[in-house]
């Protein structure tokens, strides 16, 4: 399970909720600016084969992104993905959550692996375990997620099987920016799966899979340089690019 969270947008915000909008906002939109030469570093949470990761590191490479995945972590010891990091040349650390009596604990361990790399942006790549809400506004503005639904669409687990059962026609992905409530955060980018008659929740899931793997490395291009504006919960492409894929 991973976090994901959001604000409440509109004329109905007044007083200590519009100030933490707009201090959000602020914290997102001061991060990553354009113009900027200083080489970014980006870290990965995983927790088994990070075939998200693995996009993200490829892109980075190929693209030639003024950035450089700095670290690779995992809450489990036995993540395939972690081989993979360590194969590019990239730093690995494995915070056990089993080794720790509560999430509390684990939170702070894992935030002081983090902060070891100081990255400018932290990525979600399949890392299950929900943080909680201390450490997400730890790292405010500056940590992405991908959710295998068109959210607000089907938040939490088995999202393909869901949105099978419930009829849709249409399914797919969201990257997003992590707040501490569940897989609401502002909406980066989306893309669009049809839901065929014949699916089951396998099928269903290799193709959307699919289209996480060109949209993340895209969002995650676009934070690092500078490409992206919230204002008021709503993230927006400053140049104009396309935020639904199909």
């Amino acid at each position: 399970m991973i976090l994901g969270g959001g604000y409440t947008a509109g004329p109905s915000l007044h007083g200590p909720k519009l100030a933490s909008l707009a201090a959000a906002d602020e914290r997102a939109n001061a991060l990553g600016q354009p113009g900027s030469t200083a080489m970014k570093r980006i870290v990965i949470l995983i927790s088994g084969r990070g075939s998200n990761m693995r996009s993200i590191v490829q892109a980075c490479e190929s693209e030639n992104w003024p950035a450089r995945v700095a670290a690779v972590i995992s809450n489990r010891a036995d993540a395939a993905g972690l081989a993979f990091a360590e194969q590019h040349g990239i730093a690995t650390a494995v915070v056990e959550h089993k080794a720790f009596a509560g999430r509390e604990a684990f939170d702070a361990a894992l935030a002081q692996a983090i902060d070891g790399h100081a990255p400018d942006v932290v990525v979600l790549a399949g890392f299950m375990r929900i943080l909680g809400a201390e450490c997400v506004r730890r790292y405010e503005g500056r940590m992405l997620n991908i959710h295998p639904s068109l959210l607000p669409a089907f938040p939490g687990l088995h999202t393909h099987r869901r949105a099978i059962e419930a009829g849709c026609k249409i399914s797919g992905a969201t990257v997003h920016f992590v707040t501490p409530a569940l897989d609401h955060g502002p909406i980066v980018l989306q893309a669009a799966v049809p839901v065929l008659p014949a699916d089951d929740e396998d099928a269903l899931s290799k193709r959307v899979l699919a289209k996480e793997h060109v949209i993340y490395p895209r969002a995650v291009r676009w934070f690092i340089e500078g490409q992206l504006r919230t204002e008021r919960g709503v993230v927006t492409q400053v140049l104009g690019e396309p935020q639904l894929v199909s």
